[in-house]
């Protein structure tokens, strides 16, 4: 395999990687060059996180998508990445001042009537800065670091070129589609990276959850953004997981918990569009009581069908069922190419969603449940699609914020009371003014050419054209099978003629005889015997 020399070093990163974690089959033909990489010692989930830290911002990034795909790793792996920190330290001011100062085309004196120096957070993509607007008002200022994209690209790239290899060289990759995976995490990545995405996503939020009054999301200011640089309110308070027990007892945590839980749901189930990264750090406190919604880089998109089998999935997660779950995935996803074992997927399916009905459910996770089903499904060969993993981390972390806000709240049971409202705000969805003037206009374009169509077919029968194509896996093998049939039916009847005929034969007396018995009834007897025994012998031996 040629790499090109600016993806070589990845390449030897991403292969040590593989060899350190157990998979160095993969790389087994490739000339690496590293013989340092046969000498280092398996790793555990826990070492994973810290080397791709190391790796830098675009596999701390990949790590932290990882955790989201369970049909790829196993939980302890997914519950390692799921901690992955994307910690830096903070980039020197002036860099920061270049940034905003390019992106908004004015000094940052003349913009801001103050701008905090010292960062409120830093992370790998970017970094936080409190600020004042002209007239006063309070906002947050997040700012690209200069330069990531470019390195993002190209790590992408590298990572391209080497999945290109695995699905081509590898059973590994022919099974997971590692091209696909990489795809996926290029979208997600150059997303995150286009503030002025993010800023819609807000905009788009505020209106989907307008109805929840709990619920802050902050209003983005169009006029200090870009791609690289996102001015929006800044909305103070705390972490959900950090509650002191003082302000537990003060707080009202079943109502935050429900209306919030209910809020994912609305945003799931009847949007189509949900905020995919809910972890405690992106969920606070206000001093209001209110929680507040933030970081909007990292969102997901389903389609009407997608959302209308979710909802039958979560419906079966939320009673036990696991033959309407395992329907529901199966109508969600779709074959890898390899033939399913529909009653053993159906069994494994039951066997994790029947779990509801025996355990406890003060304990009980929702995500971590459809997680499971995720892994379930690719281990029987069924593709999920990645939205779907996204999803069940985004109720994983929301079950924990849940728990944190108040202990008694139950997800399942939240699930369980609203999932009728939704399915109704979902068949209202499909009865709007636009789908049935769309349906209408299908059956108007059906009926009016139904005559001509008929027409056409009964023309078609009249002048004996009509004809039905039927075809088959291979018609030469068919009709072989067949005729071998037809010729075994025929030997089968002239020997048991045979064998009748000499039987009546035996009756008649004659001098001739044969072991004692009428000698032609018994050349007939002996005939149809060989002729048996040589049918039996190309029956076992020689059919298929």
């Amino acid at each position: 395999m040629k790499i090109a020399p600016s993806h070589l070093k990845r390449y030897k990163d991403v292969a040590l990687l593989f060899y350190k974690y157990g998979r160095s089959d993969i790389f087994k033909d490739a000339d690496l060059g590293t013989p340092e990489i046969e000498r280092t010692n398996k790793g555990g989930p826990d070492e994973l996180t810290d080397d791709l830290e190391k790796l830098g911002p675009t596999f701390v990034k990949i790590g932290q998508l990882l955790s989201t795909r369970a049909d790829l790793l196993p939980q302890p792996y997914l519950d390692a990445l799921s901690r992955l920190q994307d910690k830096v330290g903070p980039l020197p001011y002036e860099e920061i001042e270049k940034v905003v100062q390019d992106q908004l085309g004015v000094r940052i004196s003349k913009a801001f009537e103050s701008f905090e120096k010292k960062p409120l957070g830093a992370a790998s993509l970017g970094q936080v800065h409190l600020a004042t607007l002209r007239g006063g008002r309070t906002v947050a200022v997040k700012v690209q670091r200069p330069g990531i994209r470019a390195q993002i690209v190209e790590d992408l790239a590298s990572l391209a070129d080497i999945a290109e290899f695995i699905d081509s060289h590898t059973d590994f990759g022919k099974r997971y589609e590692t091209a696909r995976i990489v795809e996926h995490f290029r979208s997600t990545l150059m997303r995150e990276l286009d503030y002025q995405k993010e800023a819609l996503h807000l905009s788009e939020l505020r209106r989907n959850l307008k109805e929840f009054h709990r619920l802050r999301i902050p209003t983005v200011v169009d006029d200090y953004s870009t791609s690289q640089v996102l001015t929006m309110e800044y909305l103070s308070g705390t972490k959900v997981t950090s509650l002191a027990g003082t302000v537990l007892v003060d707080l009202d945590g079943d109502v935050l918990a429900e209306e919030l839980f209910r809020a994912y749901l609305q945003q799931i189930l009847v949007d189509g569009f949900f905020h995919a990264d809910p972890h405690p750090g992106n969920l606070l406190l206000t001093p209001e009581r209110n929680i507040a919604i933030l970081d909007l880089g990292m969102i997901g998109r389903m389609n009407q069908r997608m959302r209308d089998h979710l909802l039958h999935l979560l419906a079966g997660i939320a009673d036990g069922d696991g033959v309407q779950t395992a329907e529901a995935a199966m109508k969600i996803g779709e074959p890898r190419g390899e033939t399913i074992d529909r009653k053993l997927f159906i069994n494994s399916i039951e066997e994790i969603v029947g779990s509801i009905k025996t355990r406890s459910m003060d304990n009980l996770q929702v995500g971590a449940i459809v997680l499971l089903v995720m892994q379930a499904c690719a281990d029987a060969g069924i593709r999920i699609p990645s939205e779907i993993s996204l999803l069940g981390k985004t109720l994983m972390n929301l079950d924990r914020v849940g728990i944190a806000l108040s202990p008694n709240f139950n997800p399942n049971e939240s699930i369980r009371r609203h999932l009728s409202e939704f399915a109704s705000k979902r068949l209202k969805e499909s009865l709007t003014s636009a789908n049935m003037l769309g349906a209408l206009t299908e059956t108007k374009e059906f009926l009016g050419e139904l005559p001509f169509r008929m027409n056409r077919i009964l023309e078609m029968v009249a002048d004996n054209k009509l004809s039905v194509k039927v075809d088959s896996v291979d018609e030469h093998k068919l009709v072989q099978g067949l005729q071998k049939v037809a010729n075994r039916i025929t030997t089968g009847l002239i020997l048991a003629a045979f064998i009748v005929g000499s039987s009546m034969l035996a009756r008649v007396e004659t001098s001739f005889r044969i072991f004692g018995y009428p000698g032609l009834a018994m050349i007939f007897f002996l005939f149809a015997l060989v002729g048996a025994a040589l049918l039996m012998v190309q029956i076992l031996w020689k059919d298929e």
